[in-house]
């Protein structure tokens, strides 16, 4: 299983949310860049970044600091957040991010979600799907779609999605444990391949989703609140990784 440590940008700074609340913040680190370093002297194999700014303006904010982070690092980026145009996208991998995860403009505007994949092909292009109550939420999280996570899955594995980035948000920052539950059944019922995010706190929590066959998890406040080691926990959970 690969662990994905989280790097989530607010005002250029390093920050974790509780439950994606915009008003229950809390700012770690004021140097991203520094953060994404130690990840990877830490054994890293592949960083989660999110623009939380640019999930609520629509557009990316803090593209700069991104483009920080993949300097800083020898290892790839994903990003989310603010992603709703081709132009967007394009700004995204200039900076050389790895892939670029999709999220409210794979529900309000699936066609655009299909043209992305057309260009840019499976590996470069995920979906997060983030959910209340097995419903997705949208726009920064602060509205909740009338779609339900496992359909929006099916539909997106049927036009030639490989990834998505399944977060229970109730669980978000909350470091209450993971919804395997539910990351399990929507790979069962789409065929992707799920990246576990939201609720991660101990390496019991890493144990029991790599044994429940989960791909991947991104891990986050476990990290910064001192719960987790990640050389340690990248040495027990990605040997024998192969993705």
């Amino acid at each position: 299983m690969r662990l994905y440590p989280a790097i989530d940008l607010k005002e250029g700074k390093c920050v974790r949310l509780r439950q994606g609340s915009f008003r229950d913040v809390k700012v770690y680190d004021g140097d991203p860049a520094g953060v994404a370093r130690r990840f990877a002297e830490a054994g890293a194999s592949y960083l989660h970044t999110v623009d939380l700014d640019g999930a609520l303006a629509g557009h990316s904010v803090n593209l700069e600091v991104l483009r920080q982070i993949v300097r800083a690092v020898p290892i790839p980026v994903q990003n989310g957040g603010g992603i709703r145009r081709m132009e967007d996208i394009e700004e995204k991998l200039s900076v050389g991010l790895a892939r670029v995860i999709i999220g409210t403009a794979a529900v309000r505007d699936p066609d655009f979600l299909a043209q992305a994949l057309a260009e840019y092909g499976p590996e470069r292009i995920a979906v997060g799907i983030d959910a209340r109550d097995g419903w997705v939420a949208v726009s920064g999280w602060e509205q909740v779609s009338r779609v339900q996570a496992a359909e929006l899955g099916r539909k997106m594995a049927a036009i030639g999605l490989r990834y998505a980035v399944y977060t229970d948000i109730s669980r978000d920052g909350m470091l209450t444990g993971p919804n395997l539950e539910a990351t399990v059944q929507l790979m069962r019922e789409t065929g992707l391949s799920v990246i576990l995010s939201g609720g991660i706190s101990s390496m019991e929590d890493l144990r029991q989703a790599k044994a429940a066959g989960i791909p991947g998890a991104i891990i986050g406040k476990a990290l910064y609140e001192g719960r987790v080691d990640l050389a340690c926990a990248v040495i027990e959970m990605e040997r024998g990784n192969t993705r």
